[in-house]
């Protein structure tokens, strides 16, 4: 079985943001299955609140926004002014979706809003920074999901120590159940208890 989406599936606007993604020797982009994946999770979540920590050129935003109904919101967070503003233009007319440029990890601090259905956490703050923070931002019965955890060429020396430092954080948290995923980048999807 090929576990790609489907050509169906993918959003018009990718071709086009990954190649603003190439030109701007943006390599950190989402691949097909995590995608598909972030699509069918928001799916999930008729007018569900969904904050993606890191932009990049926008391509996770497409996927998110692609599974998104008309009444979803999605807060997404990008410290690259440049890189953002792909997905800024690219999206500037649909009105579910609010970028904020700066770090992650600040915006995180001061958020005092209504916590998310959806926390994809691609980027630093979130995930290796301000864990804890972005854990208290999903809604009872929502998701947390971060990707990048299979080894990659170019990891800087003890990443794979701080991949497996987060898996056990999250694995021992008694108010998530978790599951890990050996597929697309290496993932693993957190559930908050509903109680």
């Amino acid at each position: 079985m090929d576990d790609t989406p489907g050509t169906g599936q993918l959003p018009a606007s990718l071709p086009e943001l990954r190649a603003a993604a190439l030109d701007a020797g943006f390599t950190m982009s989402c691949d097909s299955r995590t995608g598909g994946l972030l699509a069918t999770l928001a799916a999930m979540r008729p007018g569900g609140r969904i904050l993606e920590l890191g932009t990049g050129v926008g391509e996770g935003t497409a996927w998110l926004l692609s599974g998104m109904n008309p009444t979803a919101t999605l807060v997404t967070v990008e410290l690259d002014d440049i890189v953002q503003g792909v997905a800024r233009d690219h999206f500037r007319d649909d009105g579910r979706v609010t970028f904020v440029g700066g770090d992650g990890g600040r915006w995180l601090e001061e958020y005092d809003g209504a916590a998310f259905d959806l926390v994809f956490a691609d980027t630093w703050p979130g995930k290796f920074t301000h864990l804890e923070r972005a854990l208290e931002l999903v809604a009872p019965g929502g998701t947390y999901l971060v990707d990048d955890l299979t080894p990659q060429p170019g990891w800087p020396a003890g990443h794979e120590t701080a991949v497996a430092d987060l898996l056990a954080v999250l694995e021992a948290r008694p108010d998530f159940r978790t599951t890990r995923l050996t597929w697309s980048s290496g993932l693993l999807v957190a559930v908050r208890s509903a109680d």
